[in-house]
């Protein structure tokens, strides 16, 4: 009995210590400036000698009135510009979007086969398990650095083109 409470002692001063870390964690997949909440970001990893690669995430706005994703930048590439997808005689193509809006209350969703941030010649690999910084740049809100997490090859895949609306909801 004296063995097992000193083991379920250790255990618990483990989890006591260790228990911030994991909130770090957590709190890390989220970032905010101004009225807008900047959700898990994410990106695949490349494979092969991939020269290009893209991140997405969810944009919330908290705000009463509707604010735009103006730029996105980062040392990870040669470029780092907002893409989406467009259906042109019936071929995807992925081409430069502009502004995301994020409206009023609601959200705009970056996600495979709709609005992304396109990284262009990518100065090494995005390796699943790293995490790379970016800053984004809103209307309103302001300049937010925020930190990718890569994710497998073929992550996300189950999202290619069936969202319709363009990525923006009001909640």
């Amino acid at each position: 009995m004296i063995q097992f409470a000193k083991i379920a002692t250790r255990f618990a001063a483990l989890a006591i210590v260790t228990l911030p870390l994991f909130g770090g964690i957590a709190s890390a997949e989220e970032f905010k400036v101004g009225d807008i909440t900047v959700e898990h970001p994410w990106a695949r990893a490349t494979p092969g000698r991939a020269k290009n690669g893209a991140a997405f995430m969810k944009l919330e706005n908290h705000g009463g009135a509707d604010d735009r994703l103006m730029a996105a930048s980062g040392d990870v590439a040669s470029r780092v510009e907002l893409h989406t997808h467009l259906h042109e005689n019936g071929v995807m193509k992925m081409r430069p979007s502009g502004p995301i809006t994020v409206p009023a209350h609601g959200h705009a969703m970056l996600e495979p086969g709709s609005f992304h941030v396109m990284m262009i010649g990518l100065k090494a690999p995005l390796v699943e398990g790293e995490m790379f910084p970016l800053t984004l740049t809103f209307e309103k809100s302001g300049s937010v650095k925020i930190n990718v997490m890569v994710k497998a090859v073929g992550a996300g895949a189950g999202n290619m083109g069936m969202k319709h609306g363009h990525g923006m909801k009001k909640n």
